[in-house]
């Protein structure tokens, strides 16, 4: 297969295709300073869909238990640039306090905070510190560079927890966009992580996305020390770890896309030293009563040892069906593969919108073991066959 030749290829010599990819992305920012001067660009462009850009919108809609506390700050306001880098020097302070960090969580209860951050816009600049949701990406249920957050595709409600840190986005009047990140404090594993993130300790990257013809195209580098030094099984194993993503979607009467995650971890650690991901998927909605849409993703996994030249590989698919019966209720069903052990996930959901209420009723069937797909601690689902039944109170 085409793409066990190219997991060979990057096993053989991980570092020269991180320098290959960081040459590219080297590059793309060489286009991106000589790029027009910006104007007024249409942020909506380039933010995912299961994105929401209002913190009251993404809490609001769906997580109900928690109040946000938001502060948008713009040029023109009382707070000041100054004032912003008091709060970072003030958010870093609460993540190294142990003290305060604890006192943020009820140990009665087990609540905390959702999502807690400020946003600070000056022309085509935008700030977010705190805690949120950062998300990107083409792939849509199989997803190799789902870096940052915890969304189960069987989860309706696309629930996930945050991370702390800082973005910033840069908006071009091309269409074009910059993205920079750096995080702290962050120790869950997030996606397909082999390893958490070592607490206190800094996170770093960058994104750039442009326009191409038919679509759009994205290369992102992520750097992080991750390591578990609770397990002994690894002996209290901590290494550098780098991250190359690429992403792009093409629309040609159907949607095509594929996105791409190569991770290498500088100290050798078996298996789990080099992991490639590879998302080829496609969607396409046929004109079938109110209209039938089909995805279909295939997941192609590479995990390599650089001392020893062993690799383990595996693969995934996923299809999805949705179908809007009228317009207050859906008809979707998803369905996942595990090609090595030959186990299948199944999910039938019906969804019914009343005026102030969201219904989801789902039946579903899960294998012991899922591999491939990302699961969180909110969206609890169970192994074996199930039903679950969701009411979403919308104010």
């Amino acid at each position: 297969m085409v793409l066990e030749k190219i997991a060979e290829q990057v096993n053989q010599s991980p570092k020269s295709v991180i320098g290959a990819i960081l040459a590219v992305t080297i590059l793309m920012f060489g286009i991106l300073v000589t790029a027009p001067e910006p104007g007024d660009p249409s942020q909506a462009g380039f933010i995912p869909e299961n994105e929401t850009v209002d913190a009251l919108t993404d809490i609001g809609e769906k997580f109900q238990t928690e109040y946000p506390v938001i502060t948008l700050i713009r040029a023109d306001d009382v707070v000041t640039s100054s004032s912003f880098v008091d709060i970072i020097d003030l958010q870093i302070a609460f993540l190294d306090d142990e003290k305060i960090s604890e006192s943020l969580i009820d140990s009665e209860t087990n609540l905390s905070p959702y999502r807690i951050w400020v946003r600070y816009q000056i022309k085509n600049w935008e700030f977010r510190l705190g805690l949120q949701k950062i998300d990107f990406g083409s792939a849509q249920l199989l997803r190799p560079i789902q870096w940052f957050n915890q969304i189960d595709p069987r989860d309706p409600l696309g629930l996930t927890n945050g991370v702390n840190g800082l973005l910033v986005r840069r908006y071009f009047k091309n269409n074009s966009n910059l993205w920079l990140w750096g995080l702290y404090g962050n120790d869950k594993q997030r996606g397909l992580d082999a390893f958490p993130t070592i607490k206190k300790s800094p996170e770093f990257g960058g994104r750039f996305q442009t326009l191409i013809p038919k679509g759009e195209a994205a290369i992102s580098y992520h750097y992080r020390e991750a390591g578990d030094v609770n397990n002994q099984l690894f002996e209290n194993y901590i290494s550098p770890e780098h991250r190359i993503g690429f992403d792009s979607k093409l629309d040609l009467g159907f949607g095509i896309w594929t996105e791409v995650s190569f991770v290498h971890r500088v100290k050798n650690i078996g298996l789990l030293t080099n992991q490639l991901l590879v998302n080829i998927g496609l969607d396409y909605t046929f004109g079938i009563g109110n209209g039938l849409t089909l995805s279909k993703e295939y997941l192609f996994s590479d995990s390599s040892d650089s001392l020893n030249k062993d690799y383990i590989r595996r693969g995934f698919s996923g299809m999805s069906l949705n179908y809007p019966l009228n317009f207050s209720s859906t008809l979707s069903a998803l369905i996942y593969h595990q090609w090595n052990n030959n186990s299948q996930t199944l999910m039938i959901n019906y969804q019914q919108q009343f005026n102030n209420l969201t219904g989801y009723l789902i039946l579903y069937y899960n294998p012991e073991t899922v591999q491939g797909i990302q699961q969180n601690e909110i969206f609890q689902s169970f192994s074996g066959p199930g039903v679950q039944l969701l009411l979403v109170f919308n104010h």
